[in-house]
């Protein structure tokens, strides 16, 4: 087993340290002005990377961030471990019953909140490919699909705290968008991961129709009869382990597990996490304070290198292209407020509330970031891209509430 040497031991908790005190400060700031966490988290990464410190102090952040580094290696690592535990706690957000108790209004939101931006988002790119930056020796049809599932998700965690803080959570309006929020993302992400098992970014071994299967059958399985098990196995658990240690470290196994089985078959980890954390969250015996706990854990450690990490990567200003943001600003609002808001309106909400539910779905926050980033490290988009999605992210993520809150006449 290999180890890193002194210096670089140094060089990572060096590394490690200034991104969690900075990302804290500017997350802190952040919400002072009522944003999220993680726009100050992301600004924190612009602050020390190429954008800002590369350009006023190339030397030092070459120094503080080397291209190639052992310690490099184990921080992106870490990024990858800390993307894998975001999708697992959005998964914890996810419930069934909420889903199964709105029918036939939710069902019809999530289908038009689906199809209607995904129609949009792959329209335009496959028509207009080089407009939209398609990545070189991409194919324009996986390109566009890529861009239509960019389009169509959502990001559920944002969605549900906008809703509690406008005190709309329990509503009958509130609780449609959180269950058509998740069946988007759940049906997003599992056309994501088929998009990277086409572009063969998988187990060699093994052929599309099998990793469709098996991934198929892996979140069926695990939805059903693995929900079914783990929800009498946590009675067990709760009493005879550790509070909270026991449940915290059995959730993180069975979280890595699944993201192994599902990277091991050509579907990102990402996935199996998620599909693990509906299957845990959605029982009765994981308590809203064990939840809590987790999220706790991994929104103030995991998080914050993960979101500060994107700003490592990629110069904000030298791929800004204003025209390509405008175009995907444009594409995401009008195809997620048309689309959900239609959906809702069919089921019999009101003009206004459609409307609503139409701007709240329209939130990205951290899912599309990871989303764009996992696109960018498998060539199937290029930099520009990748900045005009975490811009349109945060735009859409710090705009719902406000919107949300104007159209309903909320004090």
């Amino acid at each position: 087993m290999g180890k890193l040497n002194h210096s670089d031991v140094v060089h990572l908790l060096v590394q490690l340290g200034i991104m969690l005190i900075v990302g804290r400060i500017l997350s802190e700031t952040a919400r002072k002005f009522k944003q999220p966490a993680v726009v100050g988290e992301i600004l924190a990464g612009i602050l020390l990377g190429p954008t800002i410190l590369g350009m006023i102090q190339p030397e030092w952040f070459e120094t503080l961030y080397p291209t190639s580094s052992d310690s490099g290696i184990v921080l992106t690592g870490l990024v990858q471990v800390a993307a894998v535990m975001l999708l697992f706690i959005a998964g914890l957000e996810v419930d069934l019953h909420i889903v199964w108790q709105q029918g036939r209004q939710a069902l019809s939101t999530s289908f038009f909140g689906l199809l209607i931006p995904f129609s949009i988002g792959f329209t335009f790119p496959y028509l207009f490919p080089d407009f939209f930056g398609i990545a070189p020796g991409q194919q324009p049809i996986i390109f566009a699909l890529f861009m239509g599932t960019a389009m169509a998700i959502t990001a559920l965690p944002v969605i549900v705290r906008i809703l509690m803080d406008l005190n709309l959570f329990k509503s009958k309006m509130g609780m449609l968008v959180v269950a058509s929020a998740m069946v988007d993302d759940l049906i997003g992400w599992l056309i994501f991961s088929v998009i990277l098992s086409l572009i063969g970014k998988g187990n060699d071994n093994m052929s599309f129709l099998s990793t469709l299967f098996l991934t198929l059958s892996f979140a069926i399985l695990m939805l059903t009869v693995g929900r079914s098990l783990l929800n009498r196995a946590l009675p067990w658990m709760n009493k005879k382990l550790a509070w909270p240690g026991g449940i915290l470290s059995i959730s993180l196994a069975l979280c890595f597990l699944g993201a192994a089985f599902t990277e091991y078959i050509g579907i990102h980890a990402i996935f199996g996490a998620f599909i693990i954390g509906i299957a845990l969250g959605d029982s009765e015996h994981f308590s809203e304070r064990a939840k809590e706990i987790v999220h706790q854990f991994i929104n103030n450690i995991f998080a914050p290198l993960f979101f500060i990490s994107i700003g490592l990567r990629v110069n904000f200003i030298a791929n800004f292209d204003l025209l390509l943001t405008l175009a995907i600003l444009a594409i995401a609002f009008a195809g997620k407020i048309t689309g959900s808001g239609l959906g809702a309106r069919l089921g019999g909400f009101s003009l206004r509330e459609s409307l609503a539910a139409g701007f709240g779905m329209n939130a990205r926050g951290a899912m599309e970031i990871i989303l764009g980033l996992v696109a960018l490290e498998n060539k199937l988009i290029n930099e520009k891209v990748f900045v005009s999605l975490v811009i349109m992210a945060l735009i859409t993520s710090m705009v719902s509430g406000p919107m949300m809150k104007w159209v309903l006449k909320l004090k």
